[in-house]
């Protein structure tokens, strides 16, 4: 080698060096993702056809669950963890839903909707609250936005409606399961739901993105959006247990990006299609409360 070509190796090696880059490539081993034992197959039609089911042969419902509240204000840079509480959701068709919730033995809540109205009622501030279940005028307090639909959305996956229009693509999903220190790949479908948009518009409107791991070919993940397309509700189910004949998640993570609440249901025991007394759905309101109402 002359001296010039020398020269030339040298004067090419040094910036590589300089800056951090190595002339012989260096391997490293990553962790191999898991494969699940079995991958199931379904068309967008058959998926469809589950959920309908599964929503058609529902009446009512009846949990056990512990509630987790996570309040954020992230312009703040702040989250705020609640005490879990224990407590009880019911739901039944169309739109009835009620949820308590008690710490240490003392009731801290109490709600009742039937679909169109509620009323929660907060035993320890001598205080309730009642409004209409569609929100019409956004506040600046985080609570108070909040509107008692979701949580029957979150729990039963509704079936589709007649105007709702829906494609499928698939997709894969690497999962972490930091206990045993492996990684997975799961398969998945994903629905997309849709509707047209009124007044002759070519673009339709997103409603609900539905996403089934290919494993059990349940949901895993539902996110929701308002008529304006921004995302509403995200909603993760996890560990499906078999309650009656019926598999249901036994927990349940519901995420409001607009209100920056995170509520996490661990689910302890469920009862579906009970006979349920009148007044469920009724909260009464005692004498001397002070009660605020929401628009």
């Amino acid at each position: 080698m002359t001296v010039r070509s020398s020269f030339g190796v040298t004067a090419l090696a040094l910036p590589l060096l300089l800056t951090g880059c190595s002339l012989i490539p260096m391997k490293r081993h990553l962790p191999v993702p898991k494969a699940p034992a079995k991958v199931q197959t379904a068309t967008p039609e058959e998926l469809v056809t589950q959920v309908n089911q599964r929503w058609n042969s529902f009446e009512n419902l009846t949990a056990e669950v512990e509630i987790n509240l996570t309040l954020t204000k992230p312009q703040e840079g702040l989250a705020t963890d609640y005490p879990s509480c224990r407590g009880w959701i019911v739901m039944q068709k169309p739109e009835y839903l009620r949820v308590v919730g008690q710490l240490v033995g003392v009731r801290i809540f109490n709600m009742a909707s039937d679909g169109k109205t509620f009323t929660v009622l907060i035993p320890p501030k001598n205080k309730a609250i009642e409004g209409p279940t569609s929100l019409t005028k956004r506040s600046d307090k985080q609570f108070e936005n909040l509107r008692p639909g979701f949580f029957f959305d979150a729990m039963i996956v509704r079936g589709l409606d007649p105007e709702d229009y829906y494609t499928e693509t698939s997709d894969t999903e690497t999962i972490e399961d930091a206990a045993k220190k492996h990684l997975f790949t799961m398969p998945e479908y994903v629905l997309n739901i849709t509707r047209h948009a009124p007044n002759g518009s070519r673009r339709d409107k997103p409603v609900r993105v539905i996403t089934f791991h290919r494993d059990d070919l349940l949901p895993s993940n539902q996110d929701s959006y308002d008529s304006e397309g921004n995302l509403e509700s995200q909603v993760s189910y996890f560990a499906y247990k078999d309650f009656g004949g019926n598999k249901l998640p036994t927990r349940v993570v519901i995420r409001r990006p607009l209100e920056g609440i995170t509520i996490a249901l661990t689910v302890e025991k469920v009862d579906e299609n009970q006979k349920l007394p009148g007044d469920e759905f009724t909260v009464k309101i005692p004498p001397d409360t002070q009660i605020q109402h929401l628009q």
